[in-house]
């Protein structure tokens, strides 16, 4: 796929820098180069120039890098301007470019090109989004396997046993005759088996690489007093949250940012739940339980050895998942463990933190221990659900010698996958996930 337009844009985060970058990509930009340079320019080369205004006069001293079709991100003539950082400098070069017949890129169209014109497949491009954006050391070397085709490979192995499947079973269509040899001789139960297992073992970690996009949202609920504040700040590293003796200090929801094993998570501090007159905690309570009913999953602070009250228990929603935490360990005299009663932490001292960082890695279902996670999105895993739905309705099929029914399912199936690397996929999709990326790539 080639575009008839040029585009450009800055491809350096906003403000002052050592370097900005300004880049080009579109169909023959070799007059593009001359008027910028005043020379033509080696392909893939990186070379010392000035760059200058229509008048001739000198924008800036920098380097160039010109990169031709299709050896170049875009798939494209590429043109990557790298000059001094300073805004008033790279408008200048976009407003020259534009000058020169580009246009401003819309959000994500660098990366929208190279996956219409074949440089990536649709996950790989929103590998690319996601290696920007990742919030942990974990989420982005996730991402960079993703980017480099990881989770994509998995995905085709996947394909590549749909087809051997729906090669057999398209031909046997043709001779009716053959139905029970065709069961019998290919192992078709046995391969549409093997099929199901690889898939449930990939949708497993798809579900886990979601989380590092995603993140987890945990919320601290207890009553006042019991340290919610304080394993908040332990946590965080940093006094996010104001601490006292008094209990109903924390009157608002209080978040902060955080790497849990790996996992980027939101940890949330709310008010105390307790019943009051005071119409400003009362509010702050209900944005706690309005906290809880969204939440990923709840700590529910005690002081001690204390159980959680029952009434405690039941501002939980059930599809909540929550971890039982015991905090003020060190003013008990006890030790930090973990056992079936829950968490035995303190959140002054920091014993048992570590505990607590595998307890919830744990209940959110993220293996931290494992290395080589791919990164994957909601959308990754719903189509591999839909896919595992196909392929044991499939099974039903096969059991009963509907070849038809079964061929159907294949071929569903086949495409649910298909969708995840960009082989199905509509055009309001596309729009949906470039429109989510930086303007410049």
């Amino acid at each position: 796929m080639t575009t008839p337009d040029t585009i450009v844009a800055i491809a350096t985060p906003p403000g002052r820098g050592g370097v900005g970058i300004v880049r080009v990509s579109g169909k023959s930009l070799a007059a593009m180069m001359h008027s910028l340079t005043g020379r033509a320019l080696a392909p893939r080369s990186v070379q010392h120039t000035r760059f200058r205004d229509e008048t001739g006069q000198v924008i800036d001293d920098g380097i160039a890098l010109y990169f031709t079709a299709p050896a170049s991100y875009t798939g494209e003539d590429v043109l990557e301007l790298h000059a001094h950082g300073s805004p008033l400098v790279l408008q200048s070069l976009v407003r020259r470019c534009i000058e020169l017949g580009a246009r401003h890129a819309e959000p994500g169209e660098f990366t929208r090109r190279a996956y219409l014109n074949g440089k990536l497949d649709l996950a790989q491009a929103e590998a690319v989004a996601d290696v920007i954006d990742a919030a942990t050391e974990s989420a982005a070397r996730a991402a960079v396997r993703s980017l480099t085709g990881e989770f994509s490979a998995r995905i085709g192995t996947l394909q590549d046993r749909l087809i051997h499947l729906r090669m057999f079973v398209e031909a046997t269509l043709d001779f009716p005759e053959e139905e029970v040899e065709f069961i019998e001789a290919e192992r078709a139960r046995d391969k549409l088996a093997a099929a199901r297992d690889a898939l449930v073992q990939v949708l497993g970690e798809a579900a886990r690489g979601q989380l590092l996009h995603d993140g987890v949202r945990i919320v601290l609920a207890g009553e006042p007093n019991v340290g919610k504040s304080s394993l908040l700040n332990a946590l965080a590293g940093d006094d996010i949250a104001i601490v006292t003796p008094i209990a109903g200090t924390t009157r608002d929801t209080v978040r902060s940012q955080i790497s849990i094993n790996g996992l980027p998570a939101e940890v949330i501090d709310t008010a105390g739940l307790r019943d009051t007159s005071d119409p400003v905690e009362a509010m702050g309570i209900a944005r706690t339980r309005a906290a809880i009913r969204d939440a990923d999953l709840a700590l529910v602070l005690v002081e001690g050895d204390q159980p959680p009250a029952p009434s405690l228990l039941a501002e939980l929603p059930r599809t909540v998942p929550h971890l039982i935490v015991h905090n003020k360990v060190d003013l008990a005299g006890g030790v930090t463990r973990r056992d079936d009663d829950g968490l035995w932490v303190s959140a002054k001292t920091g014993d048992g933190l570590d505990l607590l960082a595998a307890a919830i890695a744990d209940a959110v279902g993220f293996n931290y221990r494992e290395t080589g996670h791919f990164m994957a999105r909601e959308r990754h895993v719903d189509a591999l659900r839909k896919a595992l739905a196909h392929i044991e309705a499939a099974a039903t099929h096969l059991d009963h010698a509907a070849l038809e029914l079964f061929a159907e399912e294949l071929r569903l199936a086949h495409e649910a996958l298909g969708a995840i690397t960009g082989e199905f996929t509509a055009d309001d999709l596309l729009g949906e996930i470039f429109s989510r990326f930086c303007i410049g790539k």
